[in-house]
């Protein structure tokens, strides 16, 4: 079975499942819930109110769930040795294990996938999605900013949660992923691109640049699964482009050349990204160290 299908059927598992016991408007109306919480009621969410709720959970599942898939999986096959081998992948506040998954099914050889997340709901999720995926992984339920991580080398992947860690917290949690970074493991970082989402996010821009690492923004067009373009459009949503940021480490030795784009290709213009109406267009604003600084466009075939 080749990666389309086994998203596909994914999705038609997440569907045949939340749509059990809840009806399309009900979701989508808790859809619309979960949007405001997390745009209008961001101080909420440390304390669980993205999960409280069937309602809440099963919108989480079948909407966000993929679109962090789609997210995750074209950054990590953008950027330089993301896709490497390694033993184990640690996915910190996984939730339903999606962003694991995507990173994980994009790697020459998929890693054991760890997952932790506080919610006793998405520990179960996530436990359903590695499964669904065919993936060695099993999740747990602890605190990301306490949990003793495994001996490295490892990939460490935190997509969507720092942004809900408290400031205190997510201080200490940045000097504990740049120490594992320089004693060799792989750190990736994935937050939504609006700023008033992460206002920390210069900071750690700068401390992951200086420690050799690099900031990348995306906008991507992706075609959505019809269940999630149907509540795209129910909850008044419009994920038709796809957009995010990212912080990557790859190591201590974390170099690429200059001026370059994914895979080594050069940056295209703005006007070149015009002219390609064929394929998928991805857009990539990168910030290196100083020596490689660059903010550009690229494209993915």
């Amino acid at each position: 079975m080749n990666s389309r299908d086994t998203f596909a059927n994914w999705i038609s598992a997440l569907e045949a499942r939340h749509v059990r016991d809840l009806t399309f408007p009900e979701i989508s109306r808790a859809l619309r819930a979960l949007s405001s919480a997390y745009i209008e009621r961001r101080h909420k969410l440390t304390q669980g109110a993205a999960l409280s709720g069937a309602g809440k959970r099963a919108a989480f599942a079948l909407f966000y769930g993929p679109l962090h898939f789609l997210l995750v999986h074209h950054i990590v096959n953008a950027l330089p040795k993301a896709t490497a081998s390694t033993e184990t992948l640690i996915d910190l506040g996984c939730g339903t294990g999606a962003s694991g998954a995507a990173w994980a099914s994009a790697c020459t050889r998929p890693p054991r996938v760890i997952g932790i997340d506080r919610h006793p709901w998405a520990v179960g999720e996530a436990s359903r999605t590695y499964r669904d995926f065919a993936i060695d992984g099993r999740a747990r339920q602890d605190d990301v900013t306490t949990v003793k991580l495994p001996k490295g080398p490892a990939s460490i992947l935190a997509a969507f949660t720092i942004n809900e860690l408290s400031d205190a917290s997510r201080e200490m949690m940045r000097q504990r992923l740049l120490d594992r970074a320089a004693q060799g493991d792989r750190v990736l970082i994935v937050e939504p691109l609006a700023g008033f989402v992460a206002p920390w996010w210069n900071r750690w821009r700068e401390a992951f640049v200086s420690a050799g690492g690099r900031a990348d923004e995306w906008r991507f067009r992706a075609e959505l699964p019809a269940v999630v373009a149907k509540l795209d459009r129910a909850a008044g949503l419009d994920h038709r482009e796809l957009t995010g940021r990212s912080l990557w480490l790859s190591g201590p030795t974390d170099v690429s050349a200059p001026g370059r784009g994914h895979a080594g290709r050069p940056y295209m213009r703005r006007s070149q990204l015009r002219r390609r109406s064929s394929g998928q267009q991805l857009m990539m604003r990168s910030f290196g160290t100083p020596a490689r600084r660059a903010c550009a466009i690229a494209v993915s075939a």
